[in-house]
């Protein structure tokens, strides 16, 4: 697993360029299904648009496309596709919509309509790096509990699920990175009375 940068929520921004209306959505996706059900989504939500122009990366198999939609070659995904790569996001989604106002822009004008559109919004989206997290499962008796969730605070060690039974079973998410710290941390902190399971590994915001 490696880090990378992606958006962490969708978000909108539009402006008007000669009466025409160009409006940018950008999604976190992980997946083409989920790529189709936004692309449809926005069709519901801006039905009669003359263009609905996107581009897309996903981290895994490293996919990316765009499309036009109608307007010329070049001129409306690959300016969109440009913002992504420059900015080394993936799992990501824009579409740019537009209302045609009456006014032709050229080729020129449509580049940079469409390139401003998407470089607007993602200026304001809010993106974070995704980090490989272990997770591991730690089963505490209730004395533990208290004193090992404060110390794992001080750390910035997130806790995960928890479940409260004879004892207390909790997940945490560690940094791939600091994981050797965290095992020597715990053993000398629980005099190794606490073992450790591991049980996967995930992409978590850092």
């Amino acid at each position: 697993m490696e880090s990378y940068l992606t958006v962490l929520e969708s978000s909108t921004w539009e402006q008007v360029i000669d009466k025409s209306r160009f409006i940018g959505i950008v999604y976190p996706v992980t997946n083409l299904e989920e790529i189709e059900a936004r692309l449809q989504e926005v069709r519901q939500t801006y039905p009669n648009a003359r263009h609905y122009v996107y581009a897309y990366r996903l981290h895994q198999g490293k996919l990316e496309k765009s499309t036009d939609d109608g307007e010329p070659q070049g001129t409306g995904g690959r300016p969109v596709l440009d913002v992504l790569q420059y900015r080394q996001i993936w799992d990501v989604l824009i579409v740019v919509v537009r209302y045609f106002g009456g006014i032709l822009l050229g080729t020129g004008g449509l580049t940079r309509a469409y390139g401003s559109t998407a470089r607007n919004l993602m200026d304001m989206a809010p993106v974070g790096r995704l980090v490989p997290h272990q997770v591991y499962e730690l089963e505490i008796g209730y004395d533990w509990y208290e004193p090992l969730k404060y110390r794992l605070k001080q750390f910035a060690w997130t806790v995960g699920e928890e479940e409260f039974l004879a004892t207390v079973r909790l997940k945490v998410y560690i940094p791939w990175e600091e994981k050797d710290k965290f095992l020597a941390w715990l053993a000398d902190f629980s005099e190794q009375r606490i073992i450790p399971s591991e049980v996967g590994m995930v992409l978590r915001p850092e």
